[in-house]
């Protein structure tokens, strides 16, 4: 089936942020300011832990009711980061699994998705912390600061926390590891979602940079009042903690190696993009303090396991473009873009792996799809939220209809290509694409 296809420049410039989804409610239209933000009424279990470049969870509520999901699907989220798509179907009845190569963004989704705890039981270990928390740092109060190691710090950029509130931090996570029991990884899970930015000094827009620099937070009574918020939301979902959901730890690159075959009925996803943006920078200093990740080395072993989206994230070693031999329209592309930098006469580099990332990106993804394919049941139906980019030279990768053509030549029908919201470009502040490439495996 021929996709539907996107708009023309000028028609993307015009409909910016507007609805474009096959059986979205009307008034959605006219009370949410932008199409990728969360809804109030989402906000529960969703905001616990939130990734920065997240999909919203009414988007996963939209393509669940296309689907016409039921009680005895499997949904799947393959590249599930902190489990949008898993909370939301749990939330409608519906069984799921992620899959998740980012160590912090796996422990963001397990416990997002399960709702077993006692929310009393986690208000009265919170309690029990911070006050030990408390108590531990006035006695210390003469005592020299902590601080993470030499390897910990070269993990993170310069001033992402300070050092008083740093101190404040380890303190309160030494107290939830030493009390332990079943509320611990909530408990863990709140300092996450405080620290980056109540607690530390960093600030999100289209990259992860520095805010204002505090040079104290009261960090507990900060996590304290995300561990209530967990425990009203926990009262009022628990009637659904039945409904099972996983989360495995693996590479999204190699899902039949993770799943039972024939196991996947659903599949609403989004993938990383083609772009510079390293996404292990947007958890780095909650990965750091929690203790996913210790020093150079384990970070090297978490984007082993990534698609290759960035230049940061690329080795020698790396094979996956070995799957483009099939595809010659991305080598096409690859191309141009290493023409554009001899053109230019850009030789960093950064800039010399421009044309490689884009072919392991697109030999990457290839791989997932052929390697996806075992583990769906006949009919299954997905959906892909990707977006154009033009971070190369401001060659444009249309991702959406690449992965198309790749998914359509392993044997998916694809359905259509939807435009989900128009957005700047980072680099050039024009209009590109966001879309949800719906694809069906054959009957």
């Amino acid at each position: 089936m021929t996709p539907n296809r996107p708009p023309s420049h000028a028609q993307e410039h015009e409909v910016q942020e507007q609805v474009h989804l096959k059986g979205l409610p009307s008034e959605y239209a006219d009370t949410r300011p932008s199409r990728n933000q969360i809804l109030d009424d989402d906000r529960p279990i969703h905001d616990w832990y939130r990734f920065v470049l997240s999909f919203p969870p009414h988007l996963v509520r939209e393509y669940l009711e296309r689907f016409e999901a039921d009680d005895d699907m499997v949904v799947l989220d393959p590249f599930c980061g902190t489990g949008t798509t898993l909370v939301e179907a749990k939330k409608r009845g519906l069984a799921s699994i992620g899959i998740e190569a980012v160590p912090l963004s796996a422990f963001a989704a397990k416990t997002k998705v399960d709702w077993s705890i006692d929310p009393d039981q986690l208000e009265s270990d919170a309690q029990i912390v911070s006050d030990r928390a408390t108590e531990r740092s006035h006695v210390e109060r003469d005592e020299p600061l902590q601080c993470l190691s030499p390897e910990q710090s070269k993990l993170l950029l310069r001033n992402s926390i300070s050092p008083l509130p740093l101190h404040r931090a380890m303190l309160l996570i030494d107290a939830i590891d030493s009390l332990g029991g079943p509320c611990a990884p909530y408990l863990r899970l709140a300092v996450a979602r405080e620290l980056p930015t109540r607690i530390g000094n960093l600030r999100f827009g289209p990259e992860i940079g520095l805010g204002e620099i505090k040079e104290d937070a009261p960090v507990v009574d900060i996590w304290f009042e995300q561990v209530r918020r967990m425990a009203d939301h926990l009262r009022a979902w628990q009637s659904r903690a039945a409904v099972p959901s996983q989360v495995v730890h693996g590479d999204a690159r190699t899902p039949d190696s993770l799943l039972e075959p024939h196991s996947v009925d659903l599949v609403i996803t989004s993938p990383p993009y083609p772009n510079e943006k390293d996404y292990t920078r947007t958890v780095r200093l909650e990965s750091v303090l929690l203790g996913f990740l210790r020093d150079r080395e384990s970070l090297r072993a978490v984007k082993k396991g990534l698609v290759r989206s960035n230049t940061r994230s690329v080795y020698k070693q790396d094979d996956d473009d070995s799957w483009l031999e099939q595809f010659p329209m991305v080598g096409e592309l690859a191309d141009r873009i290493e023409a554009r930098r001899l053109e230019l006469g850009k030789t960093s580099g950064f800039e010399r792996m421009y044309h490689r990332v884009t072919r392991l990106y697109f030999g990457g993804m290839a791989k997932h799809l052929a390697s996806l394919s075992n583990a769906l049941r006949p009919g299954a139906r997905l959906a892909y939220v990707v977006g154009d980019q033009a971070s190369y030279f401001r060659v444009m990768i249309h991702t959406g209809r690449l992965l198309a053509e790749i998914a359509e030549h392993l044997g998916y029908e694809v359905e259509d290509i939807d435009l989900f919201r128009t957005r700047a470009a980072t680099a050039t502040r024009a209009q590109i694409n966001e879309e949800v490439l719906v694809l069906k495996w054959p009957e």
